[in-house]
Protein backbone atom coordinates (compact mmCIF):
# COMPACT_ATOMS: atom_id res chain seq x y z
CA UNK A 1 0.00 0.00 0.00
CA UNK A 2 2.48 2.25 0.86
CA UNK A 3 4.56 1.64 -2.41
CA UNK A 4 1.72 2.37 -4.66
CA UNK A 5 0.79 5.92 -2.38
CA UNK A 6 4.79 6.60 -2.88
CA UNK A 7 4.34 6.24 -6.91
CA UNK A 8 1.28 7.81 -6.78
CA UNK A 9 0.33 10.84 -4.61
CA UNK A 10 3.34 11.28 -2.33
CA UNK A 11 6.19 11.41 -4.48
CA UNK A 12 5.49 14.08 -6.01
CA UNK A 13 5.84 15.81 -2.27
CA UNK A 14 8.84 14.81 -1.58
CA UNK A 15 10.57 16.06 -4.58
CA UNK A 16 13.38 18.15 -3.99
CA UNK A 17 13.05 21.94 -5.10
CA UNK A 18 15.68 23.35 -7.86
CA UNK A 19 19.02 24.11 -7.29
CA UNK A 20 19.64 28.27 -6.92
CA UNK A 21 22.43 29.58 -9.22
CA UNK A 22 23.12 33.24 -10.61
CA UNK A 23 23.47 34.74 -14.32
CA UNK A 24 24.38 38.03 -15.15
CA UNK A 25 22.79 39.32 -18.25
CA UNK A 26 25.77 41.64 -19.47
CA UNK A 27 24.54 44.21 -21.72
CA UNK A 28 25.93 47.17 -23.82
CA UNK A 29 25.29 49.65 -26.81
CA UNK A 30 26.65 48.80 -29.96
CA UNK A 31 27.10 50.39 -33.00
CA UNK A 32 23.89 48.25 -34.68
CA UNK A 33 21.97 48.24 -30.89
CA UNK A 34 22.17 46.61 -27.63
CA UNK A 35 24.52 43.71 -27.39
CA UNK A 36 24.47 41.07 -24.70
CA UNK A 37 27.60 38.87 -23.32
CA UNK A 38 27.76 34.92 -24.18
CA UNK A 39 30.65 32.72 -23.08
CA UNK A 40 30.62 29.43 -23.86
CA UNK A 41 30.39 27.07 -21.28
CA UNK A 42 32.93 23.84 -20.65
CA UNK A 43 31.21 21.31 -23.10
CA UNK A 44 31.25 24.62 -25.82
CA UNK A 45 27.58 26.15 -25.58
CA UNK A 46 27.09 29.68 -25.37
CA UNK A 47 25.50 30.98 -22.08
CA UNK A 48 25.63 33.88 -19.77
CA UNK A 49 28.25 34.10 -16.97
CA UNK A 50 26.75 31.60 -14.06
CA UNK A 51 26.99 30.05 -11.08
CA UNK A 52 26.12 29.03 -7.43
CA UNK A 53 25.53 31.79 -4.75
CA UNK A 54 28.43 32.65 -3.21
CA UNK A 55 28.87 32.83 1.03
CA UNK A 56 29.13 36.44 2.20
CA UNK A 57 27.52 37.67 -1.49
CA UNK A 58 24.09 38.89 -2.53
CA UNK A 59 22.73 37.30 -5.22
CA UNK A 60 23.44 40.26 -7.45
CA UNK A 61 26.99 40.69 -5.96
CA UNK A 62 27.42 36.66 -6.67
CA UNK A 63 26.36 37.49 -10.68
CA UNK A 64 28.78 40.17 -10.79
CA UNK A 65 31.69 38.16 -9.58
CA UNK A 66 30.44 35.47 -12.15
CA UNK A 67 30.57 37.95 -14.88
CA UNK A 68 34.12 39.29 -14.20
CA UNK A 69 35.71 35.20 -13.55
CA UNK A 70 33.89 33.77 -16.92
CA UNK A 71 33.58 37.06 -18.91
CA UNK A 72 36.09 39.46 -18.48
CA UNK A 73 33.34 42.44 -16.64
CA UNK A 74 35.64 44.95 -15.03
CA UNK A 75 33.14 47.14 -14.34
CA UNK A 76 29.12 47.08 -14.30
CA UNK A 77 26.19 48.47 -12.95
CA UNK A 78 23.44 46.25 -12.08
CA UNK A 79 19.79 46.83 -13.09
CA UNK A 80 18.30 44.64 -9.34
CA UNK A 81 14.65 46.11 -10.81
CA UNK A 82 14.67 43.95 -14.12
CA UNK A 83 15.45 40.46 -12.48
CA UNK A 84 14.49 37.51 -14.03
CA UNK A 85 14.35 33.70 -13.58
CA UNK A 86 14.22 30.79 -15.46
CA UNK A 87 14.46 26.57 -14.93
CA UNK A 88 17.72 25.36 -16.72
CA UNK A 89 19.82 22.36 -16.18
CA UNK A 90 23.14 22.13 -14.81
CA UNK A 91 25.17 20.18 -16.73
CA UNK A 92 28.25 18.41 -15.06
CA UNK A 93 31.45 17.46 -16.97
CA UNK A 94 31.11 13.71 -15.95
CA UNK A 95 27.38 13.69 -17.22
CA UNK A 96 24.92 14.55 -14.31
CA UNK A 97 22.20 17.25 -15.18
CA UNK A 98 20.60 18.58 -12.37
CA UNK A 99 17.60 21.38 -12.52
CA UNK A 100 18.47 24.39 -11.79
CA UNK A 101 16.27 28.00 -10.98
CA UNK A 102 18.78 30.46 -12.43
CA UNK A 103 18.13 33.89 -11.18
CA UNK A 104 18.91 36.74 -14.22
CA UNK A 105 20.48 39.90 -13.25
CA UNK A 106 21.05 42.54 -16.00
CA UNK A 107 24.10 44.57 -15.77
CA UNK A 108 25.50 47.85 -17.80
CA UNK A 109 28.94 46.84 -18.89
CA UNK A 110 30.63 50.13 -18.72
CA UNK A 111 34.47 47.90 -18.99
CA UNK A 112 35.47 44.69 -20.20
CA UNK A 113 38.98 43.22 -19.55
CA UNK A 114 41.44 41.10 -21.88
CA UNK A 115 42.72 39.31 -19.06
CA UNK A 116 40.14 37.78 -16.32
CA UNK A 117 40.07 34.18 -14.31
CA UNK A 118 38.85 31.99 -16.97
CA UNK A 119 40.07 34.01 -19.92
CA UNK A 120 42.01 30.38 -21.18
CA UNK A 121 38.78 28.21 -20.55
CA UNK A 122 35.86 30.27 -22.24
CA UNK A 123 35.11 31.83 -25.18
CA UNK A 124 32.91 34.88 -25.44
CA UNK A 125 31.28 37.28 -28.19
CA UNK A 126 28.53 39.78 -27.96
CA UNK A 127 25.50 39.62 -29.87
CA UNK A 128 21.68 41.10 -30.32
CA UNK A 129 19.72 39.89 -27.89
CA UNK A 130 17.71 38.17 -30.53
CA UNK A 131 20.73 36.67 -32.02
CA UNK A 132 21.75 35.48 -28.56
CA UNK A 133 18.80 33.74 -28.22
CA UNK A 134 18.86 31.76 -31.32
CA UNK A 135 22.73 30.71 -30.34
CA UNK A 136 21.70 29.33 -26.40
CA UNK A 137 20.16 26.33 -26.05
CA UNK A 138 17.85 26.59 -23.19
CA UNK A 139 14.39 27.36 -23.74
CA UNK A 140 14.21 29.45 -20.40
CA UNK A 141 17.21 31.65 -21.62
CA UNK A 142 15.84 31.83 -24.88
CA UNK A 143 12.44 33.43 -23.87
CA UNK A 144 14.89 35.57 -21.00
CA UNK A 145 17.11 36.95 -24.51
CA UNK A 146 14.06 37.55 -26.36
CA UNK A 147 11.99 39.41 -23.38
CA UNK A 148 15.23 41.67 -23.36
CA UNK A 149 15.02 42.25 -27.08
CA UNK A 150 11.74 44.13 -26.60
Amino acid sequence: MLNTLWQGALRPLFKRPPALQVAALCHREGDAGTEVLLVSSSSGRWILPKGWPIDGLSAVEAAKQEAWEEGGVKKASPDETAVQSFIGEKRFDNGTVIPCEVKVFPFKVKKLSKTYPEAERRDRMWASPSRAAELVDEPGLQQVLSDFAV
